[in-house]
């Protein structure tokens, strides 16, 4: 039997924001079999909590429903605030597949009130296939250009003109599932406000709730790009079209191509708890 925690990440709202389920002492799972229960609980992403191995407080594996991510944000947020809750003190180290990721809370009596954690600084390329991937999409073009950001987890970014086209985007999954490895980052918006939407089929993931890997990368590309100057934050907001709103904060510090650090933070409830007996 082993016992795990659901958390709605980058909210505060029970049934919103993006769930993560939390096995909280996974320590004698194999890696098998902790990719069957991601793809029996059949959530964007599953963690798995285990002992450190090197300086962190913990060692966490993450899974989707079709593979394990070194690195992805909603589910290390839902983790380290669930873990916070049991503990003391203000901050958590995660072991990631990347390396370490530290998080700082904010507490509000015994209560999390809100999370930041230090992302990995992402590598970025131009995106090889960025014609197919805009006629998956729907759109011709995207400002500033198409470019790959990875920090774990590959994302692809696409600028569009207005949040109302954004929302009115009607991805072909098909064509995307040809594009292995990414998830495409769809964003809009000006100054300190801005909505994204995530899809990726190569995931297991139709579109996401809240994609906190992709909240840092964004950051960074907006300040690369002059689109809002390093060292904003930014309100990142995800989720609406699909009934699940969440709320991401990220900020980048850096010049030009040179990143320094880059910060994301946000919330967590959790609103259930059960037990597996596979």
């Amino acid at each position: 039997m082993h016992q795990y925690v659901v958390a709605d990440v980058f909210t505060s709202t029970p049934l919103e924001g993006n769930p993560v389920a939390v096995f909280t002492d996974a320590a004698g799972i194999p890696a098998e079999r902790m990719q069957r229960i991601a793809r029996e609980l059949n959530l964007s992403e599953t963690v798995f909590v285990l002992p450190a191995r090197g300086s962190g407080d913990v060692r966490v594996r993450i899974f989707t429903p079709v593979n394990e991510l070194p690195f992805a944000g909603h589910p290390t947020m839902g983790a380290a605030i669930v873990l916070g809750a049991t503990r003391s003190g203000n901050t958590l180290v995660l072991e990631t597949g990347v390396g370490d990721v530290p998080f700082e809370f904010k507490r509000d009596g015994q209560v999390i009130a809100s999370a930041r954690m230090r992302q990995p600084i992402p590598t970025w390329t131009p995106y090889e296939h960025a014609e197919l991937l805009l006629s998956g999409i729907g759109v011709t073009t995207s400002i500033p250009p198409v470019t790959a950001y990875r920090n774990g987890p590959r994302h692809v970014y696409v600028g569009l003109d207005s949040i109302a086209e954004l929302s009115t985007v009607e991805p072909d999954l098909r064509v995307l599932a040809k594009l292995p490895d990414m998830a495409a980052i769809c964003f809009a918006g000006e100054g300190r406000q801005w909505r994204i939407r995530m899809f990726s089929p190569a995931y297991g993931v139709a579109e996401d709730a809240a994609t906190g890997s992709a909240a840092g990368p964004l950051a960074i590309h907006l300040g690369r790009h002059g689109l809002c100057p390093f060292g904003t934050r930014i309100e990142i907001k995800q989720g609406v079209e699909i009934g699940r709103p969440s709320v991401m904060y990220a900020t980048a510090w850096g010049v030009g191509d040179t990143v320094e650090a880059v910060e994301v933070a946000g919330s967590a409830v959790v609103v259930a708890r059960g037990e597996l007996y596979a």
